[in-house]
Formats: structure tokens, C-alpha cells, sequence
């Protein structure tokens, strides 16, 4: 295909995005329609099997693939994984069964959207902390100033890959690669942070390179598998404070901040009682979340009737399953943490407000703690682990 009918894709996904309501500057839609995605994803990306059972990722390659075809996927409005378990799919020798992603190329709509929500603008300084493909780097970029914009990614090989796309496709900003998540104070302040990976808490240190009035957009998140996009303003001195985004927006883990590893591990015996709530609303997408602010040391496995809580380093362990006579579940906990004790209390205090979305929630951050609240900052908190 010529490279007119790539801009002309390009343009119909920025219609789709405007037509959807997610765009609405029209500097952002300009780099929408300017920067070629095609370029980022380089040579190959991974496919997932459809559920159920193990996922397998398996490795699709452009010299493979139809040009038409190639372009066609590129501009659908959708996450291409590029890298499973460190490996880029361009290395890899075959599909992969039950890895775990750990470099993509977000979908477009997103990476735009946030963009906008962080007031990105021509002349902001901004720090993008996962550069993964570089794409949303190209794009703010595209709107901020190449001179303007510092990325930061911790793993080398998508880091390369990234330098390499950026300059094909004719950017030039600051490229890092170190831990995001120290930030990268050579540059500091910046007007604008976004991170394109999820965190437990916010590091002190990052906050600390945000000039005052200057605002943070991170996915927090946790082991229990729950999201929630905030938008802070930095107040100066270690404070911040801002509210969680309406939308279902995840992001891959930040590597230091990632769940301890474990191999198979063994249910076993412990105190059986009925469970006070429904396992199967740690499928909602709040619920999970206030789940996870409750027993934040936990993984979550399982869903619907049938949850498992792990946690590693304690030992402790909670089981949920629909009772044995149909009628309610039963919980069996073991271990010096009672989790399910915690995630009870925390759902039913949360269902109390009559279970609003996350976008009702907010979080603030001092120089010794940092809480999620509900409503307001004086309303029902739950404290981060920091």
C-alpha cells in the first residue's frame, strides 16, 4: 500500500476517535494523523489465543503479512503486544504459552486521550516514563516540542527499539533508559508527567521533579489486578492531590513494583465461615479495586464465585467458593493476615455509598502517607503501600 492510503488510515482513525468523543484538541488530533504507528510497530507483533485456557502469544510478522493487511491492523484502534517475557516478538522463534506481556503499543485512543487529559500543549516540558514502542512519545512530541520531551524506559532492548523508530520516523527528544520510575531529575522540573505503566503508590522522587501546578497522570494499581486512572496536581513540598478519570484504562506494572514471583502453590486448610459478600464482585471493576486497596500485599487469583487471595510473603491466604447446599459462599482463611476479613469490610464500606464508579474516588499524597479516598479527602480512605 502507498504511503497516501496510510495517511489516509490514519485519518479515519482520528474521525473514529473525534466521533467516539475522545478527541477534542485539535493539536493532538493533528499528531494523530501525522505520526506513523506502522513505524513503531516495527517487524512483528504477538497475537493472543482467544480465551479460555492458557493464553498463547504467537508471533506475527510484517514480511509475513499482506502490506494492505499489515496497515489495516496497525490502524485499528487496538494493543499490539511487542515484547512476551522480555522477548520482542520480532526474536521470537515461536509462539509462547502463558507468557506475560511486557513491552506493547498501546491502543492509539488511549495514549491520545490521556494526552489530552494531561494538558499537554506546545512548550510544556513533559516526562513520559515507558517509552515501550515509543509511540506516545512520537505524539507528544508531535504536540509539546521534541525539545520539550524526556521518555524514560527501564528495559534496554525495547529502549533500542524505540531510539530507532523514533528517528525513522524523524523525532528527536531525550531518550533514557533507566528505572521510570526514579524519574530522570537531569531534567527537572516538568510541567507534565504521564506514565504509560501502573504503580503501586507514587515515588516520592518523581513527585518531587513536578513543578508546582504541574500534574501527574498515572494508572495506579496492585497485585489484585485493579486499575484506576489519577490525575494529580502537585502542590510543592511532597504534597500532590487529584481525582481518578472515568474509563477502564490498565497498563503493564512497573517492574520494581510488580508482585513477588511464585511458583505452584497449595491450597490448604484453614478457619471456614460464610462470606459477608459476593465473591464475584471483584469482577466489577470498582469492586476490584476497593478489593485491592484492602489487601494491597495480596494476588488476586480466580473469578466470579471462585476467588483466591495469595499472599506471598505472610503466607496468609483467603479461598471464596459458592457454598456447598447453592445458597451464599463460604470463605476459608489461613495465615496471619485475614484477608478476606479486610476485603469485606472494605467492599461493604464502599457499597454503603451506594457503590460508585472509581471516577467518585481521589487520592492525596503528603510527605508521610498517601490515601485513596471516596467523594472527598475527608470521606472513607484507605492508605497506599508506600
Amino acid at each position: 500500500m502507498t504511503e497516501e492510503t496510510a495517511a489516509e488510515l490514519r485519518r479515519r482513525l482520528a474521525e473514529q476517535l473525534v466521533a467516539d468523543d475522545v478527541l477534542h484538541d485539535p493539536e493532538v488530533r493533528r499528531a494523530a494523523e501525522t505520526v506513523p504507528r506502522e513505524v513503531f510497530l516495527g517487524s512483528a507483533i504477538y497475537k493472543p489465543s482467544k480465551p479460555p485456557g492458557v493464553t498463547v502469544w504467537t508471533p506475527t510478522r510484517r514480511d509475513d503479512t499482506p502490506a494492505g493487511e499489515w496497515l489495516r491492523l496497525t490502524y485499528q484502534n487496538q494493543t499490539w503486544v511487542t515484547q512476551v517475557d522480555g522477548v520482542l516478538a520480532e526474536d521470537a522463534v515461536g509462539p509462547i504459552a502463558g507468557g506475560n506481556p511486557t513491552s506493547s503499543s498501546t491502543l492509539p485512543g488511549v495514549v491520545l486521550w490521556m494526552i489530552e487529559q494531561a494538558g499537554v500543549a506546545r512548550g510544556k516540558r513533559v516526562l513520559i516514563i515507558g517509552t515501550g514502542t515509543g509511540l506516545s512519545t512520537a505524539y507528544v512530541s508531535e504536540v509539546a516540542g521534541e525539545k520539550n520531551v524526556t521518555s524514560v524506559e527501564t528495559d534496554a532492548d525495547a529502549a533500542e527499539r524505540a531510539r530507532k523508530a523514533l528517528g525513522e520516523a524523524g523525532y528527536a527528544p531525550t531518550l533514557v533508559t533507566a528505572d521510570g520510575l526514579r524519574g530522570y531529575p537531569d531534567r527537572a522540573p516538568y510541567d507534565i508527567v504521564i506514565a504509560f505503566c501502573s504503580m503501586r503508590h507514587v515515588p516520592y522522587g518523581l513527585l518531587q521533579q513536578i513543578a508546582p501546578g504541574g500534574t501527574l497522570l498515572v494508572t495506579l494499581s496492585g497485585w489484585g489486578a485493579a486499575y484506576g486512572l489519577v490525575r494529580l496536581t502537585a502542590e510543592g513540598g511532597g504534597t500532590a492531590e487529584g481525582r481518578f478519570l472515568p474509563g477502564y484504562t490498565s497498563f503493564m506494572m512497573a517492574r520494581p513494583h510488580d508482585h513477588p514471583p511464585h511458583g505452584p502453590f497449595e491450597l490448604l486448610p484453614g478457619d471456614e465461615r460464610p462470606s459477608r459478600i459476593d465473591p464475584a464482585l471483584l469482577d466489577d471493576w470498582t469492586g476490584r479495586f476497593v478489593a485491592q486497596l484492602a489487601a494491597p500485599s495480596a494476588e488476586r487469583l480466580g473469578a466470579g464465585a471462585e476467588q483466591v487471595l495469595l499472599d506471598v510473603a505472610t503466607g496468609s491466604q483467603a479461598r471464596v467458593r459458592t457454598a456447598d447446599n447453592g445458597e451464599g459462599w463460604t470463605v476459608v482463611q489461613r495465615g496471619p493476615l485475614n484477608l478476606w476479613n479486610s476485603v469485606e469490610d472494605s467492599v461493604t464500606a464502599w457499597q454503603s455509598h451506594n457503590s460508585p464508579f472509581l471516577s467518585e474516588f481521589g487520592l492525596t499524597i503528603t510527605p508521610n502517607a498517601q490515601k485513596v479516598w471516596l467523594r472527598a479527602p475527608h470521606g472513607p480512605s484507605w492508605p497506599l503501600p508506600i
